[in-house]
């Protein structure tokens, strides 16, 4: 065969040639030579190739290469073209001195698998297994699986790699099972999975867990229950159900499903009603209920067609036999189906049983009467599970005999299981309504004596409180009230209050569990019922006897107190009622206490007035010193009306007086202006001035202080007593903000204007500057809630905080107290007198109260000078004289004259006034 003269080597091979003459065994040679003509016709390649892998049969670089491009030139054939062929010549000669290398082997074995070569590409999987080591064998089972799993593999050869697969790598067997549910072998598949489920070493690689294996197994045996046998499906998915609370709801219908599957009907049913009986969870009854209902529903709906189908039939079959029997002879006997041996099983059954009321197939009513039963019995069995939740829980009892409305005798039993059921120590709700409940349900039915049984047997439980317990007792004696049994209901009463005997006491001691029953004699709820009796059905002395016990069993509460004390004020018993509000007193303490003392008081004052005036006055001493000072106000009020109405005003003035040092700062100002309000009535508006002295120096706060001076400014100017009242303006000065409190400064304003002259409007506005100046500076430093509105500091201490921070004082401050000691030290007359105010009675003082001087230039009018002639008289209207106006005149002249004046006047200018004049110019 002639050789191609483009397979010679051209002029540029010459030199590769020529080397491979000289070192024909050179892999980097040879590799050169491929990388310069990789551009050459695959066929002169080719010859390149396989002249150097004879040279070096041993190189995995060079075969890899070659194989990768024989690869790539075969992917445009089809797969029955004659390269393919060659293809896997060359494979197999590369497999010759690589068949150690895996790469080769699944190159090779992908080329097999795309071919669809199924018994060459078996075998060539098979001696790459044994040609490879053990620890690359997992690259070969790879691209195994993958070959016998395609569409159109024999399943038995499928099946042979596989289990020879498992042997290798027995964790993949979830692949195995899968490929069996694929391929439909359901019987291995069932066995598989139920040995994984059996095998507790098993970790599924795909992160199942046992409980979706479980719930895997069971699909697999009740969707082919018939395919699968040999094992005990029964068995299997009851040990799950017991293995798993998970979802045991789905394992149940699993189970009655693979009995569907089955034909076995009644067993189904059996299976749905046990699982409903046994699950706890709501959704787990749901799921079972729901499958319950659709089962019996198919059910019903399949015999109701087959049941028309039938008729059809019949009515077919007995024209058949009508035209059959005018045929045939009347005297022919009756043939015996039980010697014909030619009929089926079935056909034998149907014959006999023809007519049998047990076999009737028409059941249609019979499906529906069960449909119907078991919807009616869903809240019934609905109950159920949340009573297997928790057994013990009162309210789901109460509920469950609510379902049996109507019916008696279920009632009854259902309690009766309640009460043995539910134990007190572990209740969720009072398990003691349970027989109360039971003994109405006797009491309605008119049968006393059973419900008498039963409270009798309810009082001897042992619960967990013993309130559950007296109410069972109060109860019991309802019921006897409720049918007029008044007698017995006392009795009841006294049996439950009686105390244990001491025998009795050490019996328990001695067991070491002490009941309820030991400590029902001092239930409140009790003792509080029983005197509620006696007073209504009981004399006076059993009441009293009840009453006195229950403070000797010290359970009284403030309200028993008054209420024993009303008893008795009710029978005209009025020194007992008082000693019974003196043992309240005693027993009790505040705040519990103030409702008694507040009504002891107020009866002992209704009852002896001003008879036993020094005996109300100790009460009220005692009263007001055991009460805490935020509950003095009432009693001190109270303590005051009776001094004001049986006593002398000036011990209610000194009642009052002590009452405004006794009381809290929040209620001292309302206190005061009681006070105030109550001396003005007696002794006259002058009387209130040292009232409110003592409150400007009680140490009020703030806001306090600032609103009683308003009111004192607003007393002293209604007295005609003007300096008195700026005095006091003054002095509430140091209290008030300008730019927080603009309704002092106002009252102020308007007060001057009203009343003030030049001098005294211009001493207010000075003052506003000084606190403005001295309120600004202490908001820079001060901290934020120093300077709240109800905390705000005096300008004294803000003074001293802003000396301590190192801030200066304002200039007029400064000047203020430079001048302080001068005047001190100068004699004069009026030497108490500040500079720069006009005199007035109040004067401020270092400490922060305020001192009283005498007004020497008082005025003693005559009393003839309120004589109607004088209103009559007229006064003369004149212009005010210009002296009266003084230096004022003067400056106001200059002000004009400097505004007008020109140059001339700007020697008079202020300094702040020619900068501005010279920036405009």
């Amino acid at each position: 065969m002639a050789i191609s003269q483009e397979l010679y080597p051209s002029q540029d091979d010459l030199l590769y040639e020529e080397e491979l003459l000289r070192n024909p065994y050179s892999l980097k040679l040879w590799w050169r030579y491929l990388i310069a003509r990789s551009d050459a016709p695959f066929k002169k390649r080719r010859t390149i190739y396989e002249r150097a892998v004879k040279s070096l049969p041993g190189s995995y670089k060079l075969w890899h290469a070659y194989l990768r491009e024989r690869l790539e030139l075969v992917r445009s054939f089809p797969i029955n073209h004659s390269e393919y062929e060659t293809l896997n010549n060359t494979f197999e000669r590369a497999l010759v001195t690589m068949h150690k290398m895996p790469r080769i082997w699944i190159l090779y074995l992908q080329s097999l698998t795309e071919q669809r070569l199924v018994t060459r590409t078996r075998r060539s999987f098979d001696r790459a297994l044994c040609a490879l080591p053990v620890q690359q064998h997992d690259r070969i089972w790879e691209l195994y699986l993958v070959f016998v799993s395609q569409k159109g593999m024999p399943i038995q050869t499928s099946l042979r790699v596989y289990r020879r697969y498992l042997l290798y790598d027995p964790t993949h067997v979830e692949d195995f099972i899968a490929f069996l549910i694929d391929s439909e072998l359901w019987q291995e598949a069932a066995e598989r999975l139920a040995s994984v489920l059996n095998d507790d070493q098993f970790r599924s690689i795909k992160g199942k867990t046992k409980h979706r294996l479980w719930l895997e197994l069971c699909d697999l045996l009740t969707k082919n229950a018939t395919a699968v046998s040999g094992l005990n499906v029964d068995a299997i998915i009851r040990g799950g159900i017991k293995k798993f609370t998970d979802e045991v709801g789905r394992l149940w219908t699993s189970l009655a499903d693979y009995y569907i599957k089955r034909s076995l009907f009644e067993k189904a049913r059996d299976v749905f009603e046990e699982g409903m009986q046994t699950v706890v969870t709501v959704r787990d009854f749901s799921v079972i209920f729901d499958a319950y209902a659709q089962f019996e529903e198919s059910m019903l709906a399949i015999k109701m067609e087959t049941l028309g189908s039938d008729e059809e039939e019949e009515e077919e079959e007995k024209g058949e036999n009508g035209r059959m029997e005018d045929d045939g002879s009347e005297e022919e006997e009756e043939e015996d189906v039980r010697t014909n041996v030619e009929l089926s099983v079935a056909e034998l059954e149907k014959k006999i049983l023809h007519g049998f009321w047990l076999h009737d197939e028409n059941d249609v009513d019979l499906r529906l009467a069960r449909l119907d039963h078991l919807m009616d019995r869903r809240p019934e069995l609905a109950n159920s599970v949340l009573l297997r939740q928790n057994p013990h829980n009162v309210e789901q009892w109460h509920r469950r005999v609510k379902l049996f409305e109507g019916n008696p005798t279920k009632q009854i039993l259902t309690y009766t299981q309640a009460v043995k059921t539910v134990d007190p120590m572990q209740a969720v709700g009072k398990p003691h309504t349970l027989w109360v409940a039971f003994a109405k349900l006797y009491e309605t039915h008119g049968d006393l004596a059973n419900a008498r049984v039963i409270f009798d047997k309810a009082v001897q439980v042992n619960y967990k409180t013993v309130d559950n317990l007296a109410s069972l007792w109060c109860e019991w004696a309802e019921m006897e009230l409720r049918h007029k049994n008044f007698k017995r209901a006392l009795e009841l009463m006294s049996r439950a209050t009686a105390e244990p005997s001491v025998e009795v006491k050490r019996r328990v001691a001695a067991d070491g569990n002490q009941p309820v029953q030991m400590r029902l004699h001092k239930s409140l709820r009790l003792w509080t019922f029983y005197v509620d009796l006696e007073e209504s059905l009981g004399t006076l002395e059993s009441t009293r006897a009840v009453y006195e016990r229950i403070l000797d069993l010290r359970i009284a509460t403030p309200q028993i107190i008054i209420n024993y004390a009303l008893l008795l004020e009710e029978h005209k018993y009025f020194e007992d009622a008082f000693k019974v509000y003196e043992k309240g007193t005693q027993i009790f303490k505040y705040p519990h206490v103030k409702d008694i003392w507040m009504t002891y008081l107020s009866k002992f004052v209704k009852r002896y007035g001003k008879n036993k005036l020094e005996r109300a006055r100790l009460l009220f001493e005692d009263a007001v010193k055991a009460a805490p000072a935020d509950a003095k106000k009432p009693l001190y009020l109270q303590f005051a009306k009776l001094e004001e109405d049986y006593g002398l005003a000036k011990r209610a003035m000194k009642v009052y007086d002590e009452a405004t040092k006794a009381v809290p700062n929040n209620e001292k100002l309302s206190m005061y202006e009681i006070y105030i309000a109550r001396a003005a009535e007696i002794f006259g508006i002058p009387k209130t001035r040292e009232i409110y002295e003592q409150a400007i120096e009680s140490g009020l706060p703030d806001k306090d202080v600032k609103t009683m001076c308003l009111k004192y400014a607003e007393l002293e100017k209604s007295l005609g007593e003007i300096d008195r009242a700026r005095g006091v303006y003054i002095f509430a000065s140091q209290f008030s903000d300008p730019r927080s409190d603009a309704e002092f400064w106002n009252k102020w304003h308007e007060f001057e204007v009203q009343h003030g002259n030049e001098d005294t409007f211009r001493e207010m506005l000075r003052i506003k500057r000084s606190v403005s100046a001295s309120y600004s500076q202490t908001h820079f430093i001060l901290p934020e809630y120093a300077m709240q509105k109800d905390q705000r500091l005096s300008v004294d201490e803000a003074k001293d905080k802003l000396k301590q921070a190192g801030v200066p004082e304002d200039e007029m401050a400064a000047l203020e107290r430079q001048l302080a000691p001068v005047i001190r030290d100068t004699p004069s007359k009026d030497s108490n007198r500040k500079v720069g105010f006009v005199s007035a009675g109040v004067e401020s003082q270092t400490d922060g109260g305020i001192k009283v001087a005498a007004n020497h230039e008082d005025i003693e009018l005559p009393e003839e000078s309120d004589s109607e002639d004088e209103a009559n008289v007229e006064i003369a209207q004149k212009e005010v004289p210009a002296a009266v106006f003084g230096d004022l005149a003067n400056k106001r002249k200059d002000i004009e004259d400097d505004e007008g004046g020109g140059k001339d006047g700007e020697s008079r200018l202020g300094a702040l006034e020619r900068i501005k004049r010279l920036k405009k110019v």
